[in-house]
């Protein structure tokens, strides 16, 4: 995108005072600049550039712009436009200012100055100090020739030039990533040997739970088939003490039987008991009574002796009942002892059952609480495999994709480090634009009178040879030629930046260049060759031969110094041109457009991109409204009906 300065002012800017000094950028193609010694023409260079880069273009430090009289408020502001978009940039020393205006907007002054900056040149200007040096200003003060820059120096100019340093940027960029990669293969690898050692560890530790959980699981195993065995043990116990209660309940079937016959016997006991007590209690009252004892009558002695042999007969049969009964009665009490023993034994038995069966019930509470420990230490030991080994398992999984990732991305950083190098890409649109160079390198240095073949390699050495192919070097040539080599040199970098579209520019400022080491010869060829260039250039020519040259310029302004200040006056404009010079002027833009037109062609692969049409159009356009302005001349129609052609 094409920068177009429209217009720089500035104040309190070394020999400039305290009121505006104006200079307008873009209304004349040919400006010339004049004034005698300190006048301060060449401030106009330190005011763009400071405006631009915070520095000055001569070699004086910053506070060094400040004007000495006034001692403050130093203030420069530059306009112009970049596509549809109006920039303004402010700055100023005592107080310092530095602002960046969009569109009537103030961009955002959160950063710091260095930031600030940065952002202007890469992202506004895409143009560094460097490069707007050798491609807008070549001053007689601090300007070094292109030629002798250090190598480096020339290569990144070049890769401005050619819009490439973003290859750079990218390959500065890239070794950061490389560096962040080789890091993080090692940071990854590290984590990897410590997932493996943390997994050897995990399983070793693992193996060491898991065998004292499986030891703990083999004794609740233990614990709970010594339990079993106690069931079992219980169980068959119950089984024989069933059996002997069997048979105690067996014997002790008739015990209904036999307490009833023995409380028959003792009741009939008590009854022959009772009988005998009565025939005892007759018998001896007949014994000791002779009378009746309610009647007084005395007793008949047969009477009474039978009485006494019934009744001892009786006492005597009832005795002997009472002994065989007794014997029964003893019977039935040995035998209901008999079963209260057996019954005893059965209790014994029961009891025993009972005590069997709290065994059982005690094994099997203690089987449940076993298994359920068992069922915990159980899931313990799969719990050892199936946590930290399975987590360290993972990350190590993980770790290993990580680093077969990083390593593919290493691969594709090396191809692209390769590519990105200064021997890659950038290299190889070095090596496709070097003939483009070489050719308007030389169309410039024949406008100029030297007739050599001049070429620069990929690295920008020269090789300089004369028609009749003997070598020079650049050193080798007088003040004048270098300053003629510098010119075309600059000119073909602003030609190649519009056929590039990188860092193109209406803005050409040459100081004092007509004042040095060119001649006659050269001068001549130096305004002529301005004058030919694009028609969208606005140039600048500082010199202090203002009445020399003066009316070679389509505007000149002429710098005075009035008590100790800077004043500027516009002499006016030229305006009228010769017949001859503007056939002069169409014919060379004419070989500028076919030019153009053969390096389309012979640089296709290169150009198709960066060939301006519409460009080349108003090119063509220019010429014709120029060749109007002679139409009666001869020569003039003849180069209308060219172009009219060519179009």
């Amino acid at each position: 995108m094409k920068i177009t300065f429209e217009n720089v002012r500035y104040k309190n800017l070394l020999s400039s005072g305290n009121a505006w000094t104006t200079v307008t950028l873009d209304q004349n193609r040919t400006t010339l600049i004049s004034g005698t010694n300190g006048s301060g023409k060449s401030t106009i260079l330190d005011a763009i550039v400071f405006a631009l880069y915070g520095k000055a273009f001569r070699k004086v430090n910053k506070n060094q712009l400040i004007n000495t009289i006034n001692g403050k408020e130093t203030l420069v502001e530059i306009k112009f436009k970049i596509g549809k978009n109006a920039f303004l940039i402010r700055r100023g020393i005592k107080p310092n200012i530095f602002e960046i205006i969009k569109n009537g907007e103030l961009l955002n002054q959160d950063a710091a100055s260095r930031d600030y900056q940065a952002y202007l040149e890469q992202n506004i200007l895409n143009l560094n100090f460097k490069s707007f040096n050798q491609i807008v200003i070549l001053g007689s003060a601090t300007y070094v020739p292109f030629m002798e820059l250090p190598t480096g120096t020339r290569r990144d100019i070049i890769e401005d030039l050619l819009d490439i340093q973003v290859f750079s940027v990218m390959n500065t960029l890239l070794k950061d990533r490389v560096s962040s990669n080789k890091e993080s293969i090692n940071e990854n690898s590290y984590q990897m040997d410590l997932t493996e050692s943390k997994l050897e560890s995990a399983k070793e530790h693992n193996a060491s739970i898991r065998a004292i959980k499986e030891e703990e699981v083999d004794k609740i195993k233990e614990k709970m088939a010594a339990h079993i065995k106690d069931v079992e043990a219980a169980k068959t116990v119950i089984e024989q003490k069933n059996s002997e209660l069997d048979i105690v309940v067996d014997d002790i079937k008739d015990k209904p039987e036999m307490k009833a016959k023995s409380e028959k016997a003792k009741s009939l006991r008590r009854d022959i008991e009772s009988q005998v007590r009565s025939h005892q209690t007759e018998l001896s009252f007949y014994k000791d009574h002779d009378d009746c004892p309610t009647c007084k009558q005395g007793i008949d002695h047969e009477f009474k002796a039978g009485i006494v042999i019934e009744k001892d007969a009786k006492v005597t049969e009832l005795e002997a009942g009472l002994e065989k009964l007794a014997i029964k009665s003893k019977e039935y009490d040995d035998r209901l002892e008999i079963i209260s023993s057996l019954e005893d034994k059965m209790r014994t038995i029961n009891l025993g059952i009972g005590d069997q069966r709290a065994t059982i019930k005690v094994a099997k509470n203690a089987l449940l609480s076993y298994k359920a420990e068992l069922d915990r230490a159980q899931e313990e030991v799969k719990a050892v495999d199936a946590s930290t080994i399975k987590t360290h398992t993972n990350n190590l999984e993980k770790f290993e994709t990580d680093q077969q990732d990083l390593f593919n991305h290493k691969e594709i950083l090396t191809v692209v480090s390769a590519m990105l190098k200064d021997g890659g890409i950038k290299t190889r649109i070095i090596r496709q634009y070097i003939p483009v160079m070489n050719k308007l390198i030389n169309k410039y240095l024949g406008a100029f009178d030297l007739f050599v073949d001049f070429q620069l390699d990929e690295n920008f050495n020269e090789t300089i040879k004369s028609r009749f192919r003997d070598t020079f070097s650049y050193a080798s040539f007088s003040e004048g030629e270098k300053l003629r080599i510098s010119l075309s040199i600059m000119l073909a970098w602003r030609a190649v930046a519009k056929l590039r579209n990188s860092v193109a520019t209406n803005l050409l400022l040459l100081d004092e260049t007509l004042d040095g080491a060119l001649d006659g010869v050269g001068i001549e060829n130096l305004i002529d060759t301005l004058h030919n260039l694009n028609s969208d250039d606005n140039i600048f020519v500082i010199s202090h031969r203002g009445d020399q040259f003066g009316d070679k310029f389509d505007h000149h302004i002429n710098f005075t110094k009035v008590k100790n200040f800077s004043e500027v006056t516009s002499k006016g404009e030229k305006m009228q041109h010769s017949i001859e010079d503007l056939i002069r002027r169409i014919n060379v833009m004419k070989d500028n457009a076919i030019l153009l037109h053969r390096v389309r062609n012979e640089f296709a692969e290169i150009s198709y991109k960066e060939y301006d049409k519409d460009a080349c159009q108003v090119l063509i356009d220019d010429i014709q409204a120029m060749a109007l302005l002679i139409a009666n001349d001869k020569q003039g129609k003849e180069v209308i009906t060219e172009m009219e052609y060519k179009k």
